[in-house]
């Protein structure tokens, strides 16, 4: 569940452009790291006001829909700053959205580029009802039984990072993209349908309407305190392995920003040493920066949920080449 301050913040940035002004910064941002009261990216903008004096103009979206905005807007950029998931960071780089920006921090970051660098590390995962089934389904295939119809619905490849996760997943746990689809094929007599945003999906599942869903390890076990029903897992593949990839956000500083020298504050302090040292605390989240070790219970916490799950990679320069493709086949296999 959102904030009501999000919710504001969302519904002012959608009614009107954002606008340049010496004490403003605008983000766009995948859904996530802005859950529940006193989320990280709250209190994080609220101490970067409080620090520099430049209000945080937040807009929302899902991973590939925030990115499509900054695309439409390129001739005339309203946002500053972009967050988002793999392989839309990517593709926004690919595409010329983004400036080159290299923040004081990313030589303690893994994993960064020119013109983007992680902002908080993320796995992808499913959650279940935990009221309704006593225990998660322990493979892929168990998802095709009777009892899920009409009760299971993933976010949209294509759209969303973690739909398109979820198909990602499915063709590395399967082997092939062939025994990938023909899968999802199978699982679309139980799928509800498509959804643009993945994060809407807990508080269906939270309540029944549907027993399982797609998500993200932080965005997850973030909403856990409002959705007490809700538990993640990760269904094994036809080899028996449980496994995930990671899925983190990623911060960028767009092309033509309108408040570029806001922008770069702005990212410098989420990527300073206080902002990742709350990530697992607030966020449920692991850090990016390699000079912070987290003691905290939550850091605990994702670790031990991770326990038994192989972590594996993928290569997101060939996923944004056969994402199109790829989608594609998504859409001829189930219907969409």
């Amino acid at each position: 569940m959102k904030s009501l301050l999000s919710a504001l913040l969302v519904a002012v940035s959608f009614a009107a452009p954002a606008f340049a002004a010496s004490d403003v910064v605008t983000i766009y941002a995948a859904d996530g790291l802005h859950d529940g009261k006193a989320s990280w990216f709250e209190t994080q903008f609220d101490a970067f006001t409080k620090a520099t004096g430049i209000k945080v103009q937040y807009v929302e979206g899902g991973s590939g829909g925030v990115v499509e905005r900054v695309a439409k807007e390129k001739s005339n950029p309203q946002a500053d700053v972009l967050v988002t998931l793999p392989p839309f960071i990517q593709r926004a780089e690919a595409t010329g959205l983004l400036q080159p920006f290299k923040p004081m921090a990313a030589d303690a970051i893994d994993g960064g580029d020119g013109s983007y660098q992680p902002l908080v590390n993320n796995f992808q995962n499913f959650i279940y009802n935990s009221a309704e089934l006593k225990d998660p389904p322990k493979t892929f295939d168990d998802l095709l039984g009777s009892k899920f119809k009409g009760k299971i619905q993933y976010s949209t490849p294509g759209q969303a990072g973690d739909g398109t996760a979820v198909m990602l997943q499915v063709i590395h746990a399967f082997g092939s993209k062939d025994a990938a689809f023909d899968y999802l094929k199978k699982l679309q007599d139980n799928n509800v349908g498509p959804s643009a945003s993945t994060g809407k999906l807990t508080a269906l599942v939270n309540k029944g309407e549907l027993y399982v869903a797609n998500g993200d390890l932080q965005m997850n076990m973030s909403q856990m305190t409002d959705n007490p029903n809700i538990k993640v897992f990760w269904p094994a593949g036809p080899n028996g392995e449980h496994s995930a990839m990671p899925l983190p956000y990623y911060i960028g500083l767009v092309a033509g920003a309108p408040d570029a020298d806001n922008g770069k504050k702005l990212i410098e302090f989420l990527l300073s040493k206080e902002a990742q040292g709350a990530v697992s605390s607030v966020a449920l989240g692991l850090p990016v920066r390699k000079d912070v070790t987290p003691t905290d219970a939550n850091f605990t916490k994702l670790h031990e949920a991770m326990q038994g799950v192989t972590i594996w990679t993928p290569d997101w320069a060939q996923v944004l080449k056969d994402l199109p493709a790829d989608v594609g086949r998504w859409k001829q296999a189930t219907g969409s």
